[in-house]
């Protein structure tokens, strides 16, 4: 009788068939490895589960350090800083260099995402947008009309979701910087700009340079259609250069500032700056 113990898997009842060549190489390996001796295993095993443990208790200590810190925004300070070398960072990059753009023909649909600002249907023949200065001081009000009678462009870039997925989108509309010479001598030298959906619930701030990018865009049309509401209509941001979450659709106020202006996802602890 076979010291060997009786198998209980499928293939039992051939137990005694000759083994092929894949199955004896296979035999052969496991046979000619060297056997680690039980207190040996023990003891690697014993060490390999205290390291682990002191991993997960040092991380633990360290958020616990990190919650304590002065907070700047609801955020520790510690990460804020992070949060700020990443944005210098970004900065001089994004400042230095143009991202990539596409032939038509590679433009795919945008998914539909985020309805912060825009659930509410818009007429828009009346709607307006407010340009105002960094004294809260209205310096227009642009219909649609008019934002269409402005240079046109057009782009076909890679639209970033903070959320890991991307597009190529083809967007047609006017260069931010085309828009600005408008209202530059009006309020100089400023830092920054704000943009809002004309209700309120959704705005983002951006700094002068980054807004100024010629590949930063108010975007009338995709592709060759208008605007639908879910995307933004009548008008929205775009740029290859941030993430979506600062490409504001709907916009309904552009107001330069002097100070960081007020951002929705950034007072949820998201980076400020959102650069790519």
């Amino acid at each position: 009788m076979s010291d060997r113990p009786p198998s209980d898997g499928p293939d039992a009842e051939d137990a005694g068939a000759p083994e092929d060549e894949r199955t004896r190489q296979l035999r052969e390996q496991v046979e000619s490895r060297p056997t680690i001796p039980m207190t040996e295993y023990r003891r690697k095993s014993r060490r390999s589960f205290l390291t682990a443990a002191a991993g997960v208790v040092g991380a633990g200590l360290f958020w616990r350090w990190v919650q304590n810190q002065p907070t700047d925004d609801g955020i520790p300070q510690v990460l804020r800083n992070t949060l700020e070398a990443n944005e210098g960072l970004w900065r001089n990059l994004s400042q230095s260099r143009t991202a990539p753009e596409y032939p038509v023909s590679k433009a795919t649909p945008i998914p539909v995402t985020g309805r912060i600002g825009i659930r509410d249907e818009i007429d828009v023949d009346e709607w307006r947008l407010r340009v105002e200065g960094p004294d809260g001081d209205l310096l227009d009000e642009v219909d649609l009309a008019t934002m269409q009678s402005l240079p046109q462009d057009d782009m076909v870039i890679e639209h970033k979701c903070i959320e890991g997925w991307s597009s190529i989108v083809h967007w047609g509309g006017v260069r931010f910087r085309e828009f600005h010479e408008r209202y530059a001598g009006a309020v100089g030298d400023v830092p920054y700009v704000g943009l809002e959906t004309p209700d309120g619930e959704y705005y983002v701030g951006w700094d002068i340079d980054a807004i100024l990018h010629p590949q930063t865009m108010l975007v009338l049309r995709q592709g060759t259609e208008p605007l639908t509401e879910v995307h933004g209509a009548p008008l929205r941001l775009a740029t290859p250069n941030k993430y979506g979450i600062k490409c504001l659709k709907r916009i309904g106020v552009i107001r330069y500032a002097r100070e960081r202006p007020p951002d929705y996802w950034a007072e949820r602890s998201y980076d400020w700056y959102a650069g790519l």
